[in-house]
């Protein structure tokens, strides 16, 4: 698995594409491209992977992704199983700020748009109660065409850029647009092993190995990469996963969840989930289960 450069299929007589997916799973491999994205997940669920962090995405939310920032929704284990029936859908809008779109950011009307862009070029996952009018606003884009289909985009900028409150961005820091394709599959196979792997005993002498490099070296160069060390990024991966598995009901006892997840300290793993997620896994599924029930 690598960073791969893609170029997205923007018709020559279109600034801004509309893409519909259904599929067995999520495109598999760590890309980014030049276009900047919003992305509706109608089916599927699994971890995004946006720069150097991981969130758990879910049926029903919507991401912006910044123009040039690495990503990878990498669909849960059960879309990959032989004989699988489950699937997945999205809806995609596609825009390039820099391209085609440049001299209708630089308008002085669209000034505040064109801010709003750069100050998050991260990325951030839209709160709930945004979700129903800019998904009703990403299907008349992609119901429309020509001048109509431009209003209809520039109307859900301006719906993204009023959200109140600020949201988080996805990712603390990027990775550099200048990397070489040989760090980039570096980095995207040592993602991809700690995936595959999270539930079972990983070692640093493991990771190392993988990444083709000593101990020591793969120390250093995972946290200039990723500002994590090997330990905090492994504890954040396995405690994301527990998230997903307390609140889909995909466990007997959190003390399940702790060991498939891969600790094998019930004591730790209350320890790590706090520290993570600042609550106990108790009282972030009891606050879950509140929030579910009041809706």
């Amino acid at each position: 698995m690598k960073v791969l450069q893609f170029t997205i299929p923007v018709a020559h007589d279109k600034s801004v594409i509309a893409q519909r997916d259904e599929l067995p799973y999520f495109y598999p491999h760590l890309h980014r491209h030049k276009e900047a994205q919003v992305t509706w997940i109608l089916a599927g669920e699994g971890t995004l992977i946006a720069g150097n962090n991981m969130h758990a995405f879910q049926s029903g939310e919507i991401y912006m992704l910044g123009a040039d920032q690495p990503h990878l929704f990498k669909s849960s284990p059960e879309y990959f199983q032989s004989g699988s029936k489950k699937g997945i859908k999205a809806l995609t809008i596609f825009f390039d700020p820099k391209g085609s779109l440049t001299s209708l950011f630089d308008l002085p009307e669209l000034r505040a748009l064109k801010d709003f862009l750069q100050q998050h070029q991260q990325g951030f996952k839209l709160p709930a109660e945004c979700v129903e009018k800019v998904s009703a606003n990403m299907l008349d884009i992609q119901r429309s065409s020509g001048p109509d289909q431009m209003i209809h985009f520039l109307q859900l900028l301006r719906i993204l850029q009023g959200i109140a409150s600020k949201p988080e961005p996805l990712s603390a820091f990027g990775i550099s647009p200048g990397i070489t394709e040989s760090e980039g599959i570096r980095i995207s196979n040592i993602y991809n092993y700690l995936l595959q792997h999270y539930s079972q005993a990983i070692t640093l002498d493991d990771v190392a190995r993988e990444a083709c490099m000593t101990p020591q070296a793969f120390c250093r160069y995972f946290k200039k990469h990723t500002r994590h060390t090997f330990i905090s990024f492994l504890n954040e991966m396995r405690i994301n996963e527990a998230c997903k598995k307390l609140t889909g009901n995909k466990y007997e006892s959190i003390s399940v969840v702790a060991y498939r997840c891969g600790f094998t300290s019930i004591t730790n793993f209350n320890r790590v989930f706090k520290n993570v997620m600042g609550n106990s896994p108790r009282g972030y599924l009891d606050s879950y289960l509140n929030k579910v029930g009041g809706i």
